[in-house]
C-alpha cells in the first residue's frame, strides 16, 4: 500500500501562516492537510483534502503517558484516521499502536518533524504507519521533506557481462514519457525476466541527430517488465498516464515519478543477452542510437553494444505473481 503524506497546517496562530503551509504543501505534491475548522476556504487553493481534528473522522492523540496510549488504542476501528503526536517514542512504543490498528480499518499516521524520523515510523514492524504528517514550522522545509519521503529505497545494482546482441524482427516498443526531467546515468529498470532488470537510460544526452528528451525512457518491447513502487513489476504494455514509476540512477538511488504518456509504435528491435556468471538474462530494445544502457562510468548505445561490454542491472532470486515478489522457483527464458 502506498503511504500517505499529510501536512500539519493547524499549528500556526496566524491564519496567513496556516494558508502558506497549505500552499507550500500543494506545491510540493502533498494533497492532504490538517487544518482548523475556520480554514475551510483553503480547499479553493487546489485539489486538496482538508481534515479537521475531531471532525470528518480524524482524531489527534498527543502521547505523553501510558494513559494516552490507551486512549489511542480505544479509537481503533471507530474512526477514519488517528494521528499520533509524541516527542518521545521510548515512552510510548509505536509498535504497540501499529499492531493494535492493523486490520481495524482505521488508518494510523504519525507526526514527524524531520525525514529521518518519518522513515523510521514508516518501517516500524515492517509495515510501518499508514502515513506521515509533516510537522514543521517553516513552509520552505515542506518541499525538501516531501521529496525525501517520496525518494525510493536504494536499489542494489551489479555489472553483467554482455554475451551477445542480435537483430530481431519489427515489434511493438514502448516509450515512457514521465513528468520528471532525468539526468545522464538515470532511467528505468527494464527486462524480459523479472529476476533481472537492466538500467535503461533516459534520452538525456544529445547525439547530434535529435534533441535530448530527458523526460523519456525508450523502454523496450511491450512484453518487458518495468520496476514500479515497492519493488513490484509491471508490464510495459500496462502503463498508463498518471501511474507511478520508479527512476533509478547508476548509484542505485531511486525516486518516484509518474507517467505522462506512453507511446507504443512498431520499430526494429534487437535482443541483448547478458550474464552474471551464474545465469543468463535478456532484454529486447529498439535498435536505435538513442537507446542506451547504463554502465558504471557512462552509458553505451545498444547500436554499439558488443560481447564483453559490462552493463548495470538489478538481479534477484525468487519469482513474481501479479508483479509481487514471491519465494518460488520460476524460470523465465
Amino acid at each position: 500500500m502506498e503511504k500517505e503524506i499529510w501536512i500539519r497546517a493547524d499549528r500556526p496562530e496566524a491564519k496567513e501562516d496556516r494558508k502558506e503551509m497549505v500552499i507550500s504543501a500543494l506545491e510540493s505534491g502533498v494533497d492532504n492537510a490538517l487544518v482548523r475548522s475556520e480554514d475551510s476556504e483553503f480547499s479553493t487553493f487546489g485539489k486538496v483534502t482538508l481534515h479537521t481534528a475531531g471532525e470528518s473522522g480524524v482524531e489527534i492523540v498527543e502521547l505523553r503517558t501510558p494513559e494516552d496510549q490507551e486512549r489511542a488504542m480505544s479509537l481503533a476501528g471507530k474512526c477514519k484516521a488517528v494521528i499520533l503526536d509524541s516527542k518521545d517514542w521510548t515512552i510510548i512504543p509505536l509498535e504497540n499502536l501499529i499492531a493494535k490498528f492493523r486490520g481495524t480499518g482505521t488508518k494510523i499516521l504519525a507526526c514527524a518533524s524531520d525525514p529521518e524520523k518519518a522513515k523510521l515510523y514508516l518501517q516500524t514492524l515492517e509495515k510501518g504507519v499508514d502515513g506521515i504528517v509533516i510537522d514543521v514550522e517553516d513552509p520552505e522545509d515542506i518541499r525538501k521533506f516531501a521529496v525525501s519521503l517520496r525518494g525510493g529505497d536504494r536499489v542494489q545494482l551489479q555489472e553483467l557481462e554482455v554475451l551477445g546482441v542480435k537483430n530481431i524482427e519489427m515489434g511493438d516498443r514502448v516509450c515512457v514519457d514521465t513528468i520528471t526531467m532525468m539526468v545522464p546515468g538515470e532511467g528505468m529498470l527494464i527486462g524480459s525476466q523479472a529476476a533481472c532488470l537492466f538500467l535503461v537510460q533516459s534520452e538525456s544526452e544529445d547525439n547530434g541527430y535529435v534533441a535530448a528528451r530527458p523526460f523519456r525512457v525508450n523502454a523496450g518491447a511491450v512484453h518487458a517488465y518495468v520496476m514500479g513502487p515497492e519493488g513490484r513489476t509491471r508490464y510495459l504494455a500496462e502503463l498508463k498516464s498518471g501511474e507511478p514509476v520508479v527512476l533509478v540512477d547508476r548509484d542505485g538511488n531511486s525516486r518516484m515519478s509518474s507517467v505522462g504518456r506512453c507511446k507504443i509504435e512498431q520499430r526494429p528491435l534487437l535482443m541483448m543477452t547478458a550474464t552474471d556468471g551464474k545465469s543468463t538474462y535478456t532484454t529486447i530494445l529498439q535498435n536505435a542510437e538513442t537507446v542506451k544502457l547504463v554502465t558504471s562510468d557512462g552509458a553505451i548505445s545498444v547500436s554499439k553494444l558488443a560481447k564483453g561490454d559490462r552493463v548495470l542491472a538489478r538481479v534477484e532470486e525468487g519469482g513474481r505473481h501479479f508483479g509481487m515478489k514471491i519465494e518460488e522457483t520460476i524460470r523465465e527464458i
